[in-house]
């Protein structure tokens, strides 16, 4: 790298299947100070009244799925979309490349003025999609299979629809396998604290990248 060559963040992905953890672990890293960013939220914003994907997702799926302001019934179409693979594609269709472009954004404007050493976005679905192997470093939280179970019900869905949502996703034992870091979350909330704070001074000592590495 040459001398004098401007750096840029660490992009690191946050990653895991459902119920896993993840948005406490991504909280952790915002607490630290981390540049964080949701992709769960950014998703959202593309179909709320006048987001980007409002209308296409209206087209498809129909003015039922609406209240009376026009905002999606986020339950009503989740229970859609994984009882219908057709439909959660159809979905991911619509949504996944705004989301892609606001992310893509983001980093770039953290590349430009931000002198932290990482930053970490969280994207359930980043091994599902097609924005895997464009970050530079892996985080995926994890629980075992009947930890998750329990917390899938717990919001309120019965077993059959929680196997479901779990199914829908990639198998936690491949994402761990892939990952660079990963953040059991079984224990205690201590525990998991306890891991993040490790792999928070793991990545801070990682040299930054030059600003020519790819996004």
């Amino acid at each position: 790298m040459p001398d004098g060559a401007k750096k840029r963040p660490r992009h690191v992905v946050l990653t895991g299947g459902i119920a896993t953890g993840k948005s406490y672990v991504l909280a952790q890293f915002d607490r630290m100070g981390v540049p964080t960013l949701d992709a769960d939220r950014l998703a959202h914003q593309t179909y709320a009244p006048g987001g980007p994907a409002w209308l296409a997702i209206r087209d498809r799926f129909g003015m039922d799925l609406f209240d009376d302001e026009n905002w999606v019934d986020r339950r009503r179409l989740a229970t859609l979309v994984f009882g219908d693979r057709e439909a959660l594609a159809a979905l991911n269709s619509v949504v996944h490349p705004h989301v892609r472009t606001a992310i893509t954004q983001w980093l770039t404007d953290l590349n430009r003025k931000s002198s932290k050493p990482f930053t970490v976005v969280a994207i359930p679905l980043y091994y599902e999609g097609t924005q895997a192997k464009t970050f530079d470093s892996v985080i995926v939280t994890a629980c075992h299979a009947d930890r998750q179970l329990r917390r899938v019900q717990d919001r309120g869905l019965d077993k059959q629809e929680a196997m479901r949502r779990i199914e829908a996703q990639l198998p936690t034992a491949d994402k761990v396998a892939r990952g660079d870091y990963v953040i059991w979350t079984d224990g205690a909330l201590t525990d998991t604290e306890h891991r993040v704070k490790e792999v928070y001074r793991e990545l801070s000592e990682i040299s930054p990248l030059d600003c020519t590495s790819p996004t």
